[in-house]
């Protein structure tokens, strides 16, 4: 079956406990604008990041606070800050790397640096409409002038909203602009 799906391009950010928050800022963490997702936000607050002497400025802040400190990055950025993290889920930090995170309050090393996989977002009744279950994997397939057939995990959650969530470079890959229609097959 085929389904049209908006395809959200995801830059780099970070997910942050608010212990490591609280070292990093003063102040609450304020919402700049809201995600599709609910309940989730891009506030702010920045940071910049590093590996070694090579960095990254200005990465957004996610909010709500996690039980976790994530930082996702593209392959392009992993390139930059001279490192090879992993693909993983959000969430799944083993073997993530150690990165620092600075802002003008203090510098903090967490581990939790991935690539953050390909995702489509669904809550529970957009698992039984499509019949799938949290973890499958799907196809996408992306029309135009650079078209292509990706694989895409299922992430289901209480507060899913039904779409594709790529990064940078899959987005720049295939041409895909931030909203663009892309057709789900299972």
């Amino acid at each position: 079956m085929e389904y049209k799906i908006n395809a959200r391009v995801s830059n780099r950010h970070v997910h942050l406990t608010k212990e490591v928050y609280e070292q990093l800022f003063d102040g609450e963490l304020t919402v700049r604008n809201y995600l599709n997702q609910k309940g989730e936000y891009a506030s702010t607050e920045v940071v910049t990041i590093s590996c070694g002497d090579k960095k990254i400025e200005n990465v957004r802040v996610l909010g709500p606070f996690r039980s976790y400190n994530q930082v996702e990055i593209s392959r392009l950025d992993a390139r930059v800050l001279g490192v090879n993290p992993p693909v993983r889920r959000s969430g799944d930090l083993q073997d993530s790397l150690e990165i620092t995170l600075e802002t003008e309050k203090n510098k903090v090393t967490v581990k939790g640096l991935i690539i953050a996989n390909r995702h489509v977002h669904l809550n529970s009744l957009d698992k039984e409409k499509y019949g799938v279950e949290d973890g499958d994997m799907v196809k996408i397939k992306i029309d135009g002038a650079k078209s292509g057939i990706i694989d895409a995990m299922v992430k289901i959650s209480d507060n899913g909203y039904y779409e594709l969530h790529l990064d940078t470079d899959d987005a720049n890959a295939f041409l895909l602009n931030d909203g663009d229609e892309v057709t789900l097959i299972i």
